[in-house]
């Protein structure tokens, strides 16, 4: 019932092509007002929403059982992903592809222990050969199914938890799932995550860090080393370590990636909301990104730093936000992500606007139609134009580049459909000097992630 449910609405969306970005946020739901605004690190402190399962007799079942056994979860994340993207050379990436997750969680065992394995699957259903690309599916449009999460985690103390091997939820500026695919990174590794504090507005300090040795690409079946993954041929994993501490509308966060022969990547963030009249809001915020070459600098075979300044003023006004962001970046070289996602505020659908010298400037209008009676309904419109852009070797001058995206979701409030998630996406680059070429990108998702039990 549920994946016919599912391939009706896939089907439905080929028929209105709409389209998606590829920055940090687009795990995240459009927001109504800047207190839902979340930032790259306002993201170590997110927890999952726990739900009840559709089938409550299965937990009738376990309900005399210890606690490992009782408050066991078993989730299903069912997805459909379109994506056509046509690029600025004349080549097309095209797939369409179904599939999602089988989770597992057990509950606390002596209230300190508990363990946890997901199963990822992406099959195609629509994906020219010639048209291979997309990372919705591996190499050849071949559909995958992969183990990627196996794990055990330790309480330590109350909110402080040990996680041990296959973790997969890990949501850090430059080291996170970005699961804006069919599936997510996962990592392997040993950490420590933790929070103190109030859960409200008052003080509250997220902490974490440990040591990922190896991570999973979104179509692989088999983990590599970090350092394999950011293109050096040695064998090197990341220690990572940071928090965030927030007090009311003030937020200020810091995290720092080291790999040993590779690179160092710092990270830092705050931001501001300002107590407002109500339906009114107004946030500030900035972020700095510093990266270099370390030890032998295997990476590239050459020391190198760069960095970026990013700064963004958001607007509520009853649902509505508007948002104006810029970055701007050295010219020593660009900026890379090399575990996943990439937390620049202009960053956008097909552009990240982390070359080398370029500086952006983006304007953002989201409005949520929730108060015209449309409950679940929101949408927004993001253009980013970006300028000085230079070739990291050369410093000779690049082309300069606009984007801008287009995004409609749906998130139905209806209890049989909590969970589901339909998204239509679409976004144009106009590289306007040179040649004047275009990149066109498409992008159709149905996202149903629910309980069992």
């Amino acid at each position: 019932m549920l994946l016919a449910l599912l391939c009706c609405l896939g089907c439905l969306m080929v028929t209105a092509p709409l389209r998606a970005q590829e920055d940090i946020d687009t795990e995240e739901p459009i927001p109504s007002s800047v207190d839902e605004i979340v930032a790259p690190m306002d993201r170590l402190a997110e927890k999952k929403p726990v739900r009840p399962g559709v089938f409550p007799w299965l937990k009738e079942q376990l309900k005399g059982y210890p606690p490992f056994l009782r408050d066991t979860t078993i989730g299903l994340n069912l997805r459909s992903f379109y994506l056509r993207r046509s690029n600025y050379d004349g080549s097309i990436n095209e797939a369409w592809a179904m599939g999602g997750s089988l989770s597992y969680n057990s509950g606390w065992l002596y209230d300190r222990v508990s363990a946890g394995a997901t199963l990822y699957t992406s099959q195609s259903v629509y994906a020219p050969e010639s048209r291979e690309g997309t990372n919705l599916l591996a190499s050849g449009q071949q559909g995958y199914t992969v183990l990627g999460q196996v794990y055990a985690r330790v309480r330590l103390y109350e909110e402080t938890i040990l996680n041990l091997y296959r973790f997969g939820e890990y949501n850090s500026p430059y080291l996170s799932k970005n699961d804006n695919r069919m599936t997510p990174y996962t990592y392997e590794g040993y950490t420590v995550l933790g929070r103190v504090g109030e859960t409200d507005d008052g003080p509250r300090l997220v902490y974490g860090g440990g040591y990922i040795t190896k991570i999973k690409d979104k179509t692989a079946n088999r983990f590599v080393w970090m350092s394999e993954k950011a293109g050096a041929e040695v064998k090197r994993g990341v220690a990572v370590l940071g928090g965030r501490y927030s007090f009311g509308g003030f937020s200020l966060g810091a995290i720092d990636y080291y790999s040993d022969d590779i690179i160092n990547i710092g990270y830092a963030e705050a931001s501001y909301r300002l107590d407002m009249p109500k339906d009114l809001g107004i946030r500030f915020a900035a972020q700095f990104t510093d990266q270099r070459s370390t030890g032998s600098n295997l990476l590239t075979g050459s020391s190198f730093s760069t960095n970026q300044v990013g700064m963004s003023t958001d607007v509520s006004y009853r649902s509505t936000i508007l948002s104006l962001l810029y970055t701007t970046n050295s010219r020593g070289q660009n900026l890379v992500n090399p575990w996943s996602g990439y937390p620049g505020y202009t960053s956008a659908m097909v552009t990240n606007y982390s070359k080398a010298g370029v500086s952006a400037f983006g304007t953002k209008i989201s409005y949520d139609f929730s108060r015209l009676g449309l409950e679940g309904l929101a949408a927004y419109v993001l253009y980013v134009h970006g300028w000085g852009m230079v070739d990291q070797t050369t410093k000779a001058p690049l082309p300069d580049e606009n984007e801008l995206d287009a995004d409609l979701q749906w998130r139905p409030k209806w209890s049989l459909l909590e969970g589901l998630w339909v998204r239509g996406r679409y976004g144009i680059v106009h590289q306007y000097q040179g040649p004047k070429q275009y990149v066109h990108d498409c992008r159709m998702i149905v996202n149903y992630d629910f309980q069992l039990m």
